[in-house]
């Protein structure tokens, strides 16, 4: 193990800063930064890619934070992949950590960029070696073909790298995470153009990709079918809206007062989504990786696998097609819906759901949000349940009562609110927006608490 806490301790990574609270200001301009500079790299084409089959994938590359045929290709899929590894290892108590120390800590977010890089490193060759992004067809057999598929390489390597140290900078000097912000950025993006873009659709060349401009134009021509999909798209995008909004603000709040100042205390909040909008993230990062994997082996070896097959962009066959999320409104205005539709569904809410909860549970585990940890975090404001011991075994089996069961039923309506997101057709899929919406409110407390603590010295000493 000496090795591997010597190359743990020698880690490159972004130094944090050196006072120990930073400005509104400071924060917010390291997150514009990171964010200007994760567009503009989404703009910046692989050099010497010929062939991009991953670009059918696009709504893929929203969940996975990334822009096919750009250096941003692998986006976050290699560290989200690593943190489910490595979550996996560590809950299932095949790698012993103990998360509740700093030095426990630590080596699990060393271990975490050590498995970031494999996996960035093992992706950008997958991506390549296997046909995805590829040199020009007429280079193939030739030595230059060769050459440039190594170039394709670094330049997937790179992009890779820049993503996860953007992602420290922003956790260590913004606001937030890294990681989450690049989702809500590409899924904004992708709200808007398929909202408002007027510009032909490569499907159907006679009506516009917007799907405002769309509902227009079908108005107009006495089209009610397609009228019907646009006006159910921007309808379950809104009510998607709204659901994420209201269940994001549904909280659990226990008092709690000051040991030395009676008649004084607070409510300290449990949101009923206790673990965030993590659970989805994994899981549909988990999911999207398994259709992409599915379409590099088909084209890898030539035919259909277990895995999936495809026609088009949409998986038809094997695991690819069951856990991927049928359009039952749009299938239903057409008129098309089938039993096997239903049943397809069924088992994608199911899979969405039972993911959701165990990748609730392990975060919960390994991000220090257990009843141990929120009691010492408690005890240390000086902080106590009134009418009870100052005791922090007494404080954790109190919290125990209600942690685990917001862990569990918080991650089981994550996912379900998701996957029938997803079902509806919204506009960048369902999942998508759940993820944008909860992202952005996140942000929006974290901003309205920082500009608080700003505000007042007060709030400023007692959040120290």
């Amino acid at each position: 193990m000496s090795f591997l806490d010597d190359l743990l301790a020698n880690l490159p990574e972004v130094k944090g800063p050196m006072q120990k609270r930073l400005s509104f200001k400071e924060k917010l301009k390291w997150t514009l930064v990171v964010l200007l500079l994760f567009f503009i790299m989404g703009l910046v084409p692989l050099f010497g890619l010929g062939q991009n089959a991953l670009q059918q994938f696009e709504f893929l590359s929203i969940i996975l934070g990334a822009s096919f045929g750009s250096i941003l290709s692998l986006g976050i899929g290699p560290i989200v992949t690593a943190s489910i590894v490595l979550q996996l290892l560590s809950g299932s108590g095949i790698m012993k950590l103990d998360l509740t120390s700093p030095d426990g800590r630590k080596r699990f977010q060393g271990l975490q960029k050590v498995l970031s890089i494999f996996f960035i490193v093992f992706e950008a060759g997958i991506y390549v070696f296997m046909g995805g992004l590829a040199p020009a067809a007429e280079l193939a057999g030739t030595s230059l073909f060769f050459q440039i598929e190594l170039i394709l390489v670094f330049q997937l390597i790179l992009g890779g790298i820049l993503i996860m140290f953007m992602d420290e900078v922003v956790s260590k000097w913004g606001f937030g995470s890294g990681l989450s912000l690049f989702i809500a950025a590409g899924v904004s993006q992708q709200i808007f153009l398929r909202a408002l873009n007027p510009l032909p659709s490569p499907l159907n060349p006679e009506i516009a990709s917007g799907a405002i401009p769309a509902l227009f134009q079908s108005l107009t021509s006495g089209d009610p079918v397609t009228a019907g999909l646009q006006i159910a798209a921007l309808v379950s995008t809104i009510v998607v809206f709204l659901i994420v909004v209201y269940t994001q603000s549904m909280k659990v709040e226990i008092p709690l007062s000051f040991g030395r100042v009676r008649g004084h205390g607070i409510r300290w909040p449990l949101n009923f989504f206790y673990t965030s909008n993590i659970p989805v993230i994994l899981v549909a990062a988990l999911l999207a990786n398994v259709q992409l994997w599915a379409r590099l082996v088909e084209r890898w070896i030539g035919h259909a696998t277990f895995l999936g097959g495809f026609s088009g962009n949409t998986a038809v066959t094997g695991l690819a097609a069951w856990i991927n999320s049928p359009d039952i409104v749009g299938t239903l205005i057409k008129g098309g819906l089938r039993l096997a539709d239903i049943g397809q569904a069924g088992i994608y809410v199911l899979i969405m759901v039972a993911g959701s909860i165990v990748f609730s549970i392990f975060w919960m585990q390994t991000a220090n949000m257990d009843a141990r940890s929120q009691a010492n975090q408690i005890m240390s404001s000086g902080l106590q349940i009134p009418g009870f011991r100052r005791d922090p075994r007494v404080l954790e089996s109190i919290l125990k009562r209600y942690i685990w069961p917001l862990t569990v039923m918080g991650g089981a309506a994550v996912g379900l609110v998701a996957a029938l997101a997803d079902l509806t057709g919204a506009l960048s899929r369902g999942t998508g927006i759940l993820l944008a919406v909860m992202i952005v409110y996140k942000l929006y407390e974290e901003i309205a608490k920082q500009h608080m603590m700003d505000m007042h010295p007060m709030m400023r000493k007692f959040m120290e």
